[in-house]
Order: C-alpha cells, then sequence, then structure tokens
C-alpha cells in the first residue's frame, strides 16, 4: 500500500494553529483590558463619590454652624471625628464623611473654624477623598485697599490685588486687579484733577491700565462696624494679651511695675513700640515730642503734628502672649520692628480722644510664609511722620477707622524730609479718609513744589487674606469658606 505525502496540508494545520494562538492572545489580552478598564472606570466613580462625599460633609457643617454658631461638637459634646451619611433620594446611601473640627481662638475667643472631611463611597470603600476648609467673616486683608471716601490713586502707583472705596474713584494708577466702588456716580472736582468739575463722573474712571478690571456699583462697607469692638478688645487685652493703659502696663493680667504719669489724652505722648524678632516687643514712654506744621487732607489746613519723638523713657520688653497675641494702647503709639507670629495693635481710647498711629520706621515680617503677620487698628489715622526713611517699606493690614491713611504735607522748609524717594507696602490699607502720600502744591518760598513719597508700590498679602492677625476687621458679617483645597 502506497500513500500520498503532501506537505501543504500539514502548513495549513501549522498556520491554523499559529493563528488560533494569536487570536487566542489577542482576545485575552482584549478582555484583561476590558476588564482592567471596568476596574479603572469602577475605581473612578468611587473616587469621584468619595470627593462628593467629602464636599457634602463641609456643606452639612457650614449649614450646622449657621444654626449653631459656637458649636464645634456636632450637638455631641464630645471630641470628634463625626459621622455623616450622605444620601441620594433615589439611590439611597452613597457614602459616609467623617467630620475633623477645629476652631482657630486669639484671647478665647473663635476667629475662624477648621474643617476637614474625609469621604468614603459605599461603592468601593478603599479610595477615600480628603477636603480641608476654613470657615470664617472674610476679611479686609483680601483686598489691597479698603477706602470709605473718594479717593484719586496717582499715576505713580502700582496697585496689586483688589482696590475698593464706598465713595468715587480717579484710577490713574497700574492695577493689576479689580476696583470697584460703591457709588454709580459722583462729583470730582479740581482736587481730584477734574477741571471744571464733573458733578456726574461714573464711579471708577481714569487713565489707568486695568480698566477692564473696573466695576460699580458694588456693595458698601460697614466702617461704623470697626469702632463698635474697641471696648471688647481692650478687655480681652487686659485679661490675656497686652494692655498699655495711660498710666500702667498690663501683661497676660497681671500690672508690670508701678503707675506713671499719663501718656494718654494728647498727641504730644504716648507709646513707642519696637516689635522684635523673637516675639517680643519693646515699649516706651514717650514723654516728649517736637511739633512741624503739616497740612491735613480732611481739614486743608495747617496743624502742629507732635510726630517727632525728643524723649522717652523705656518700660519693658515683654514677650507678646502667643494664646492672646493683642496690644491695646489707650493712647498714641509710635511703632516699627520686626514682627513674628500673628499680632494685632489697638490704639484707641474709650474717652473723647482718638489717638493715632505713627508709622515710625520700617516695618517687616520674621517669617515669609504666612506664620507671621500684623494688623495695626487706629481709632483716628495711621500717619507717616517727617522723619522717616527715603526708601520706606512696611509688611501688613493698616486701619484708621475715623480718620485717614498717609502723610501729611510738609513743605521745602522740612528738607530734605519733605520729599521721600518710595513706599513699599506688602499688605491692606484700610482708610475712612481721602488717602493722600504725595502732595503737589505752590506758594510762598516754596514755589511750585512736591512733598511725600515718589515711587508708590502697592501689593496685598494674599498669606494673610487666609489667616489673618486676630480681630482684623471684616467686610461681610456672612460666613464662608475662605479656603478649600484636597488634602
Amino acid at each position: 500500500m502506497s500513500m500520498d505525502y503532501n506537505p501543504q496540508r500539514g502548513v495549513t494545520i501549522m498556520l491554523v494553529v499559529v493563528f488560533m494562538g494569536v487570536f487566542l492572545i489577542l482576545l485575552g489580552t482584549i478582555t484583561s483590558f476590558a476588564f482592567t478598564q471596568a476596574r479603572y472606570g469602577r475605581a473612578l466613580l468611587a473616587r469621584e463619590q468619595a470627593i462628593n462625599v467629602a464636599e457634602a460633609g463641609l456643606e452639612y457643617y457650614r449649614w450646622f454652624l449657621a444654626h449653631y454658631p459656637n458649636d464645634l461638637q456636632n450637638g455631641t459634646g464630645q471630641p470628634g471625628p463625626y459621622s455623616y451619611t450622605v444620601s441620594d433620594p433615589e439611590g439611597g446611601n452613597i457614602g459616609t464623611a467623617s467630620l475633623t473640627v477645629s476652631g482657630n481662638s486669639s484671647c478665647g475667643v473663635v476667629q475662624s473654624i477648621d474643617i476637614t472631611s474625609q469621604g468614603t463611597s459605599v461603592a468601593n470603600p478603599t479610595y477615600k477623598r480628603t477636603v480641608f476648609a476654613r470657615y470664617a467673616k472674610p476679611s479686609v486683608a483680601e483686598f489691597s485697599n479698603v477706602l470709605n471716601s473718594n479717593v484719586w490713586a496717582g499715576a505713580g502707583r502700582t496697585i496689586t490685588g483688589p482696590y475698593f472705596s464706598n465713595g468715587g474713584i480717579r484710577m490713574d494708577a497700574t492695577n493689576n486687579s479689580t476696583v470697584s466702588s460703591a457709588v454709580s456716580t459722583w462729583l470730582c472736582d479740581t482736587s481730584y484733577g477734574c477741571s471744571p468739575a464733573n458733578n456726574n463722573a461714573p464711579g471708577v474712571f481714569g487713565s489707568g491700565s486695568g480698566s477692564a478690571l473696573w466695576s460699580y456699583p458694588a456693595a458698601s462697607f460697614n466702617f461704623t462696624g470697626i469702632a463698635s469692638n474697641f471696648e471688647s478688645l481692650r478687655t480681652y487685652a487686659g485679661n490675656s494679651g497686652i494692655l498699655l493703659d495711660a498710666t500702667l502696663v498690663r501683661v497676660g493680667g497681671v500690672q508690670q511695675g508701678g503707675t506713671f504719669a499719663s501718656v494718654g489724652g494728647t498727641d504730644q505722648r504716648g507709646y513707642h513700640l519696637i516689635f522684635n524678632s523673637n516675639g517680643t516687643v519693646t515699649v516706651y514712654l514717650v514723654t516728649g515730642t517736637s511739633w512741624r506744621w503739616g497740612t491735613h487732607i480732611d481739614t486743608g489746613t495747617q496743624v502742629k503734628d507732635y510726630h517727632t519723638i525728643t524723649a522717652e523713657t523705656l518700660k519693658g520688653t515683654y514677650t507678646i502672649p502667643a494664646t492672646c497675641a493683642l496690644v491695646y494702647a489707650q493712647g498714641k503709639v509710635w511703632i516699627e520692628g520686626t514682627i513674628s507670629g500673628k499680632v494685632t495693635l489697638v490704639a484707641a481710647d474709650t474717652g473723647s480722644y482718638d489717638p493715632d498711629i505713627i508709622i515710625n520706621n520700617n516695618i517687616t515680617y520674621a517669617t515669609l510664609d504666612g506664620t507671621s503677620g500684623f494688623t495695626a487698628i487706629a481709632e483716628r489715622s495711621v500717619l507717616y511722620p517727617p522723619i522717616i526713611p527715603n526708601n520706606t517699606s512696611v509688611r501688613g493690614i493698616f486701619v484708621a477707622d475715623k480718620g485717614y491713611y498717609g502723610r501729611n504735607l510738609y513743605d521745602c522748609t522740612n528738607a530734605p524730609y519733605d520729599k521721600r524717594n518710595s513706599l513699599t507696602i506688602n499688605g491692606t490699607v484700610v482708610s475712612n479718609g481721602r488717602i493722600v502720600l504725595l502732595w503737589g502744591y505752590s506758594g510762598g518760598s516754596c514755589g511750585s513744589n512736591t512733598s511725600g513719597f515718589s515711587i508708590k508700590n502697592e501689593s496685598y498679602d494674599r498669606l494673610q487674606a487666609f489667616l489673618p492677625p486676630p480681630f482684623t476687621p471684616a467686610y461681610s458679617n456672612n460666613y464662608k469658606f475662605i479656603v478649600w483645597r484636597e488634602q
């Protein structure tokens, strides 16, 4: 018997086997990919549900605080974390948020509330997402300027950060953020560079380069709300902060040494404070000052400014209490130095006298990472004196409650201190009255001349906006999340 041998048949079988192997490999790969994608999709769903659950936890506690503002324990009276179940009306339980709540307090008063919410989805508890938010009244630290009057921002200024006024704004400066006015129209007269006067000037107008960011009218800022806190602040400082009364010094509720002749109730005496980088403040009693004629923007008249210290006595160097970094001075205050930590200074008088704060020299921070900050609140004005560095640099939030922020007009008889080269501000200026840092004037022996800072650079400190020094004024009474981030 003979057999026929066909080599093509063997080749065909081998090809079929090879192609089947390739097909099976591809099929396995595709199937594996499909399963992997399915698992990935389920993981994505669980992760998205987890972040939504975490956000729902934040929103729940915001609602809770709106009803129970002082309860940081979710109504349990016990420390957290607290569990909050998130449900879908159509789909039932979606997941659970675990909430950790803590308050940032100063002088025993909660300034802001930190809420951490960890969300877990029932779809897959393996994937957890955590979000953090800080709940507080938004403060003026979110602005470069907050004003209560008409203002002219001249061409020599560069402003970085939101700029707001309850009055009209002539903006010839360079602005890199929003500029908002609370009025639709205002009277721009010759003192604001309008000749002839314009009775219907737009809320914001001028030759500044950032006009796309201008808006009006906007909601107004309540300046009267600042003064209403002075007596409470004096009590807090006297109990656990630093109280500089007119005749004594009290730190943490304890009087330091004996009493002394009053340095309050007058522009000619007061306190000189030098802040130190180690968290202390050196306090001098100012017992003698000299005067120079200065023209004030609020009255337009010359007044004797007693802003130059000629005699002072060291009272002591004191550690600023970490739990109540509040200094309250019942008198005029000269300030300078390096701020360590978050510190607030208030110069106010419970009587009829309204003290000023004088920025006597440069003010800086011991750290620039947001852990140091400074708020200075004057019942009247925050001013730069005649004798000030040619290039002055200050950091902080400066509030002039009843008066104004600026430098009075010191004519050429004060040379060389009549003209200063530059002022750099990193922080916020809050002024009830009109701000003037550079004057133009003519007449007398000076002829046509200028006085003040030729170059002005202003920028808000965004790090202070998230956690400003204690008792920094708020621009709204409505609490909100001022920080939100995923951890």
